[in-house]
């Protein structure tokens, strides 16, 4: 890896959108919501490790995808049709339209999960945690919330001339900006062995935690180095 700034930016933004906050503000809520309890926490188990398990697969297919069209050919992201390039190989002219089915249900998906993630968070912010199965009437803000945010971004991806990839790598960096404080408040609760009680992270687990944090931060240290030392 080139340790230069747009490397280190790139870097930065696969954290940010790998172990995004809003994703870890998302599952405990979530869990919350559908009364999920301590005997549902084997499940629960499962459920995490898969998605990590696949989510490094995938990841790693992609960027081994790029690197062997995109890059080898000199080609940059810029917008989707460029992104649809790196399946040209696999599926020839209809490289464009498995790219799209694709970037149409991460859409759908991202339009469920995030607005919901930050509506679960404002709700809990000012004490009024709310649920999917609430009526609008007792849940205004959880529901204006979320409306909210899907409009918002809706609006600025139907502004003409917005440079989109632009803003989507720019806004995984803020997600790793955002991981640091969170993650140092998570390991705070998980050691805490009045909440968590028997459940309470054991040294081992803990030091792991901490290794993790300290690499993210080192990640954005050189991220900011690189950045104001032009």
């Amino acid at each position: 890896m080139p340790f230069e700034r747009e490397a280190v930016l790139i870097a930065t933004a696969t954290i940010g959108t790998t172990l995004a906050p809003w994703g870890l503000s998302f599952i405990q809520s979530y869990a919350a919501d559908k009364r999920l309890t301590v005997d549902d926490l084997r499940f629960e188990k499962v459920d995490v490790v898969v998605g990590a398990v696949l989510t490094g697969v995938i990841g790693a297919f992609v960027v081994v995808a790029c690197a062997a069209t995109l890059r080898a050919r000199g080609i940059s992201i810029d917008d989707a049709a460029d992104a649809a390039r790196a399946l040209e190989p696999l599926a020839g002219d209809l490289a464009g339209v498995l790219f799209g089915a694709g970037l149409v249900g991460a859409g759908i998906l991202g339009a469920a999960i995030l607005p919901l993630s930050t509506a679960y968070s404002v709700s809990e912010f000012v004490g009024t945690e709310s649920a999917l199965d609430d009526r609008f009437g007792d849940a205004r803000l959880f529901y204006v919330t979320y409306v909210g945010v899907m409009s918002l971004s809706a609006g600025l991806v139907l502004l003409p001339g917005v440079p989109l990839v632009a803003v989507l790598v720019l806004t995984q960096v803020l997600n790793a900006v955002l991981l640091v404080p969170l993650l140092a408040f998570m390991y705070g609760l998980s050691r805490d062995s009045q909440i968590m009680g028997p459940y309470t992270a054991k040294p081992a687990v803990a030091a792991s935690y901490i290794v993790a944090i300290g690499l993210i931060s080192l990640c954005l240290c050189a991220l900011a180095v690189s950045t104001f030392a032009r």
